[in-house]
């Protein structure tokens, strides 16, 4: 037994996935963890308010760099201070960004309990998950590793399978784990609803940071060696930890059940029946959320006749449906998905080939977040781009010009403070202003209110790396 174990859990929330299967809702600038798809809370908030009180520290959140600022104020909208946001400039799957968190915890506190959670799951039977957490706390500070094993409920080929062994003597409803299951056929899937040693693999893991690390530095020295110099070289600053991802980006990607739990002598499974899903397809979201009386869940402006066990969510336009069965049906305002409800796991193929013919749809939605704010593509031609631009209260952008785009700003909203050139001025409402070629110029508001305009730019090219920063609050000079 290990001497004198701290009693909190410190969690470490993955935040890096794309959710590519919740297209055109989830894009790789705003994934699905980033939101509100089961309650009015993104499924990040909810993950983190799941695991707050006294028995945990403060959250470590592991996030793409890209999302850094989206996830930072995610957190602020619910009060919630992280003890750190770890920057990855490219995911590298679970078992590195395990190895990351473990050694920064490490160098913060002696030898602590992680629980490594991912960001975009949901848990409906609280008290049944934070019961199985104090089982595994009690295993993992005598040296196992625990996962959470999910009691199926159907005959699901969309999740990997962990069958257990014999139980582990002194320690509750804990197992030792005989094998783990990719994504089975349905034949095999049925055959393990039947079977009670099969369990869901849910990605949640309980273990002593230097247990994984000694387990991780015996099977997979190539990672642990890489992120402990990725984390040696790392910086941190007020908000952010950045690792060197150099050193990071060189390990291989891959799982913590390939890299470390298939192979520890360690590894264990307790099981519990928590009403978990992975929100992994828009069919899993259908089960999840409450229906009408013929079985379908219509989300915004939506009217439907003869139409049974479908989903239909709108982000604005009006949908109608008739006759429809068994039907997913997601529109926003770039793009739509059509498809039946037996295909939603198939989506990820046509943003697969998004990517592949080059198309931004997979990307970003119209509406593109920014640490100050945001702002919405109108409309975009050949030699010219309508935007909406909305400033946050105390927000301001880089001091910056263009060099092949003139702009022009229309104050719809707010007071706006301007830098152009050597000029410092203010537009208010209604009030425009010019921006030529190559001026050097900052957007500012220095109100307490929301700040909006609309930015017509000009010139014969429009893209965003046509930007040259001078001055930034935010690090990205």
């Amino acid at each position: 037994m290990l001497s004198n174990p701290s009693p909190l859990l410190y969690p470490v929330i993955l935040s890096g996935g794309s959710g590519s299967r919740l297209w055109p809702l989830s894009r790789e600038l705003h994934p699905k963890q980033l939101q509100s798809l089961y309650s009015n809370l993104t499924l990040l908030q909810e993950t983190v308010i799941r695991i707050t009180g006294e028995r945990f520290a403060e959250p470590l959140i592991v996030c793409n760099e890209d999302h850094r600022f989206v996830v930072a104020e995610n957190l602020k909208a619910i009060d919630i201070k992280p003890k750190s946001i770890v920057l990855e400039k490219e995911g590298r799957n679970t078992a590195p960004a395990a190895a990351i968190a473990s050694l920064i915890l490490m160098q913060q506190t002696e030898d602590p309990t992680l629980l490594l959670i991912p960001s975009d799951h949901v848990i409906q039977d609280e008290v049944a998950f934070k019961n199985s957490l104090h089982k595994a706390q009690k295993a993992a500070n005598n040296g196992s590793i625990i996962t959470l094993g999910i009691s199926p409920t159907h005959p699901e080929t969309a999740y990997g399978y962990i069958k257990k062994s014999k139980s582990i003597e002194g320690y509750s409803n804990c197992y030792q784990i005989e094998s783990f299951i990719e994504k089975p056929s349905a034949a095999k899937a049925k055959e393990f609803l039947l079977n009670d040693e099969y369990y869901w693999n849910s990605g949640i893991f309980i273990f002593k940071a230097s247990v994984f690390l000694s387990e991780l530095k015996k099977f997979s020295p190539i990672i642990y060696d890489n992120c402990l110099a990725s984390v040696t070289n790392s910086i941190s600053d007020t908000d952010f930890h950045r690792l060197d991802y150099e050193y990071f980006n060189s390990c291989p990607s891959i799982s913590i059940d390939y890299a470390v739990m298939e192979k520890t002598q360690k590894a264990c499974v307790i099981p519990v029946d928590m009403k978990w899903s992975d929100v992994g397809s828009w069919d899993a979201l259908w089960q999840l959320l409450d229906k009408d009386d013929n079985g379908n869940v219509l989300s915004g402006d939506v009217l439907v006749e003869n139409t049974s066990n479908s989903l239909l969510r709108s982000e604005g336009k009006l949908i109608t449906g008739i006759g429809l069965k068994n039907l997913i049906v997601v529109s926003t305002d770039d793009a739509t998905l059509i498809c039946n409800k037996d295909s939603a796991q198939d989506v990820k193929t046509i943003v697969n080939k998004l990517k592949s013919a080059e198309r931004p749809e997979h990307v970003s939605h119209t509406m593109v977040y920014r640490p100050w704010g945001w702002y919405i593509t109108k409309e975009k031609q050949n030699n010219f781009q309508i935007k909406v631009i909305n400033l946050k209260p105390g927000a301001k952008i880089s001091l910056q010009l263009h060099h092949k785009r003139a702009e022009h700003w229309v104050v719809v909203k707010g007071i706006a403070t301007v830098t152009k050139g050597k000029e410092i001025f203010e537009l208010k409402t209604n009030e425009s202003t010019y921006i030529p070629i190559g001026t050097k110029h900052r957007l500012e508001n220095k109100t307490k209110n929301e700040l909006k305009l609309v930015e017509v730019q000009s010139g014969d090219y429009l893209e965003e790396d046509d930007i040259e920063r001078f001055d930034d609050e935010y690090g990205r000079i």
